[in-house]
């Protein structure tokens, strides 16, 4: 019989079951039980629907030479996420209890619970499903029937397996777990033989996928655990930036507030003689309807674009201005008082959807941008004032948090062929 041979391997095909289940399911809290080198954890990572990815291994040595490639990338901190992203790893056993796993959405045991005696099988079930009572839990193992296609192998898979279940031994187990702690489960599997066998030994890996029932009949945690119980030591700690804390929002938030209003100034500076209105180049046509419709926050005394201009010519209010430019739409575009170049706010905030959504209104953006020391309103708070004499090179300014979306997704591939 000639070697059987997986492509992509049957590792690769278990670890993307779980992230096919992540993309369609969406759960904020996953666990894997049995991490090892965090290979797992390393690829849901990206996967921003999670805002708590935690990992527990008995060997902390194997955690220990890859927990620091859970980190955040440098897009990450370009580009961070809506929601916020804390992974965790524990050193600990299975077996026993840890207040801080229950009630997540998610439980991942792949390839785990054949190296457990017998004995442990049965404090690891209790442990799970009496205990942490996930929302619904993904568990793989071996399936015996189909080492004969594995012509070289003698005995169990691996050297440390205490078992290998055939199909009918690892249902059995997992429908008696359903019935006492009340959940109920579904059976698949990953790594198929050719279509001929595949009735006859299955898959090469069978998996169990639990689903709490909302209201089944199974037992209530023991009494015993009413307190908290703390088993495992904490190795790593680690959380991603996001646009839910107010730092990293007003960062961004600048970061795109310079980067346009650099952007516009620089049309102050080029001769219109071929006629155009000075869109070209700026990645962006005419302002849509948010540049000249109320925000709808009463705060926001600024509302539609005729009533900024209007404020600013009347009376001595261009006292002063120089160099006033507008656009093909009779929209003031920038002016220039001494050295400074004044980009009004409102013309940066239509001009930037990623402003518009991340801030929701001019009057939100002008209260978050106002104490920055990097940027500088003029008084009124009406625009962003620039000095005139800094160089401002072809390229973004640096550390605007910008970043070509397939430079991102490029960089995010390139880390996924790495795993």
């Amino acid at each position: 019989m000639e070697e059987l041979r997986f492509n992509p391997s049957v590792n690769t095909q278990r670890h993307q079951y779980v992230i096919d289940f992540v993309k369609t399911h969406k759960p904020k809290k996953v666990v894997d039980l049995g991490c090892n080198d965090c290979s797992l954890l390393r690829k849901l990572k990206f996967h921003r629907e999670i805002e708590l990815l935690c990992g527990v291994d008995l060997q902390s040595n194997s955690m220990k030479k890859k927990m620091h490639e859970l980190a955040p990338l440098p897009t990450d901190y370009l580009q961070p996420g809506a929601s916020p992203l804390s992974i965790e790893l524990y050193h600990g056993s299975v077996t026993q209890k840890d207040a801080r796993l229950r009630g997540f959405d998610l439980v991942t045991s792949i390839e785990l619970i054949e190296h457990l005696h017998l004995d442990a099988v049965e404090r690891f079930t209790e442990v799970l499903f009496g205990y942490m009572t996930p929302g619904t839990a993904i568990v793989s193992t071996p399936n015996v029937e189909f080492n004969p296609l594995f012509p070289r192998m003698r005995g169990f898979r691996n050297s440390d397996h205490k078992f290998e279940w055939t199909r009918a031994e690892f249902q059995s187990w997992a429908l008696k777990a359903c019935g006492r702690y009340g959940y109920e489960a579904e059976f698949t599997g990953v790594g198929q033989a050719v279509p001929h066998l595949h009735l006859q030994v299955g898959f090469c890996t069978q998996i169990a996928v639990f689903r709490r029932l909302s209201r089944g009949g199974g037992a209530p945690a023991s009494s015993g655990d009413a307190g908290e119980i703390f088993s495992y030591k904490r190795l790593y700690s680690v959380s991603y930036p996001s646009l839910c804390d107010n730092n990293v929002l007003r960062g961004c938030l600048v970061s795109e507030v310079l980067h346009w209003a650099y952007q516009l100034s620089r049309r102050r500076r080029t001769e219109d003689g071929d006629g155009d209105d000075g869109e070209e180049g700026l990645g962006h046509t005419e302002p849509d309807r948010a540049e000249t419709e109320p925000t709808g926050d009463p705060r926001d005394t600024c509302k539609p674009q005729h009533e900024f201009e209007e404020s600013v010519f009347d009376g001595e209010g261009t006292h002063g201005w120089e160099d006033v430019k507008m656009t093909s739409r009779g929209q003031l575009e920038s002016y220039r008082q001494g050295r400074c170049v004044f980009v009004p706010l409102h013309r940066v905030w239509s001009c930037c959807p990623r402003i518009r959504d991340l801030s929701g209104s001019l009057a939100r953006l002008r209260l978050f941008i106002a104490d920055d020391p990097l940027v500088r309103l003029s008084q009124d708070g009406f625009a962003v004032v620039l000095d005139e004499g800094e160089e401002v090179s072809e390229e973004e300014p640096e550390n605007t948090n910008r970043m070509d979306p397939a430079c991102h997704h490029a960089v995010e591939e390139e880390m996924w062929e790495s795993l």
